[in-house]
């Protein structure tokens, strides 16, 4: 097993026949316009079989409708009732009824996602074959993350690996239903769809939590609200918790918040600082579906627009290399000066919002913050201009400062709303100032792969730790386990590593097989 954690307190012309004669050159175009003339007479017909809708989409169904979704149009959402999942029975094949998904019918769909990501995540595959005896066994997780395929190939590898799991969702759009169907038609309790109100939201997380009927041991979280409602709800409960896993900026300052008023009675894992997350999740993930999801949602070209990036964190650093990659013009907003600095030398101007929000086209966060876009930015912006959010929380954006009564919105596309000033002025805000990556596309599983297998190793080294390794504090993950979960991915690249001599270990006052760096070494 792996050595105590380090606590912490914190991608001409096309050549004609010279022997065409002119009169053949015409019979080939009147074909040309007859067959034109059938194809849209054909396409007409078939477009008048269409049933037209005459009634209005409830906000509801426009909202959990999404043409991200990697669904084929068999299982497409627009082929579902309006009714909440709530309302709904189900079971599953084999009987199983505890579950509230929007359709388990879609099943079969989502354990082809499943499939397909699995083959994008070698190292949680090798940590299935080698499960043998089962270092999971007895442990109850509770999850709280994004519901995707990604996070199915985890959730059952936890399963694999001797765990019973039950799970909900940490973003009301992130759900991919048919992914949710296939972790229930197997048997994991999914309590998760797209488009959840807010009251659906904490709904599903109390059902998830299943106090009365099955008391979790553990925590598996991303953002940090599975654990507040445990700790404000169940009181009892949050203080016989064996640990807590948290990947998310949000929950992991919510944790140590908790520590430093002396709350927290478990101890918990802060994955989020890990080097495996930071620079690979973080880093490389943004930086390959920030653009899949402003595509998608927008059709945006970035050659040559304007741009704002608040923060440069891991996130900000990967949204800004992509999008300057695409000829965009980018500034960057910072409070602090290590990142401000990092930003100048990589070629970005630092400036504050206030300073460029009436010209750009575009402004993005990742912060973590709150109310990092306020409602005077707001009003300064200009005709057109985008707004999205790239960090966890939704907070970033100052939302509630727009619903007022002389404020128009206007739902336009899935994720997609304009909200009109009284002047006709419009910005166009995505997924409602929640996480783009993951509200509006897909994002890569072989990164995931690497944050998933840091996940399930923190669990499983809280989970067996002998009494009193771990006190009531947030730890660090060890270097030793950065490494052995980077070494997990590197066959796929066929990589090959090169080995100290015991003098060049010795001369570097380390051991041969690791760690390589010191806990406050910065990658």
């Amino acid at each position: 097993m792996l050595k105590a954690a380090e606590s912490r307190r914190t991608p001409q012309g096309q050549d004609r026949d010279d022997a065409e004669e002119s009169g053949t050159g015409e019979l080939v175009t009147e074909a040309l316009k007859t067959d034109m003339q059938i194809q849209f007479t054909d396409q007409k017909q078939e477009f008048n079989k269409r049933p037209v809708n005459a009634g209005r989409r409830s906000l509801s169904r426009s909202i959990s409708q999404s043409s991200t979704d990697s669904y084929s149009s068999a299982y497409s959402e627009s082929s579902e009732d309006e009714s909440s999942p709530r309302d709904k029975s189900q079971k599953t094949s084999k009987g199983l009824s505890d579950f509230c998904i929007k359709n388990i019918k879609q099943a079969e769909f989502g354990r082809k996602e499943i499939e397909i990501a699995q083959q994008e995540m070698p190292a949680l595959m090798f940590l299935r074959k080698s499960a043998g005896e089962k270092p999971l066994a007895g442990a109850k997780v509770a999850g709280c993350t994004h519901i995707t395929a990604q996070t199915a190939v985890l959730i059952e590898t936890l399963s694999a690996l001797g765990a019973q799991c039950r799970w909900a969702a940490c973003n009301i759009f992130s759900t991919q239903n048919a992914v949710a169907a296939a972790l229930a038609d197997r048997g994991t309790p999914v309590f998760a769809w797209k488009g959840e109100s807010e009251d659906d939201f904490w709904w599903c997380i109390d059902r998830c939590v299943g106090a009365e009927s099955w008391q979790p041991n553990m925590i598996l979280d991303d953002g940090g609200d599975l654990t507040h409602w445990i700790y404000k709800k169940h009181p009892s409960l949050f203080k016989r918790m064996k640990g807590i896993v948290e990947e998310s900026v949000t929950g992991i300052y919510r944790l140590y918040q908790l520590s430093k008023a002396g709350k927290l009675s478990v101890p918990a894992m802060n994955v989020n600082d890990s080097v495996t997350k930071q620079k690979f999740d973080n880093l490389y993930c943004c930086k390959e579906s920030i653009l899949d999801g402003l595509k998608r949602t927008t059709d945006v070209m970035f050659g040559g627009k304007q741009l704002v990036v608040c923060g440069y964190g891991e996130v900000g650093k990967g949204c800004c290399a992509a999008l300057k990659a695409l000829g965009a013009v980018v500034y960057v907003t910072e409070v602090d000066p290590i990142c401000a600095l990092q930003a100048c030398m990589d070629g970005f101007r630092v400036i504050k919002l206030s300073e460029v929000v009436r010209h750009v086209d575009m402004v993005i966060t990742c912060t973590g913050n709150k109310n990092v876009v306020g409602r005077e930015h707001l009003d300064k912006m200009r005709n057109g201009c985008i707004i999205c959010n790239m960090g966890h929380s939704s907070t970033e954006i100052d939302l509630a400062s727009l619903r007022t009564s002389e404020m128009r919105w206007v739902r336009v596309r899935p994720q997609v709303d304009h909200i009109i000033w009284p002047d006709g002025k419009r910005v166009v805000l995505l997924a409602e100032g929640r996480l783009l990556n993951l509200s509006c596309s897909t994002v890569p599983s072989f990164v995931l792969s690497i944050t998933a297998t840091t996940q399930a190793l923190a669990l499983i080294e809280l989970y067996s730790a002998p009494e009193g390794r771990y006190k009531q504090d947030v730890y660090l993950l060890p270097k030793k386990m950065d490494e052995y979960v980077a070494s997990l991915h590197l066959p796929t690249f066929d990589a090959h590593l090169t080995e100290l001599t015991d003098e060049q270990a010795k001369y570097l006052g380390i051991s041969k097989h690791g760690p390589f760096k010191p806990s406050y070494y910065r990658y």
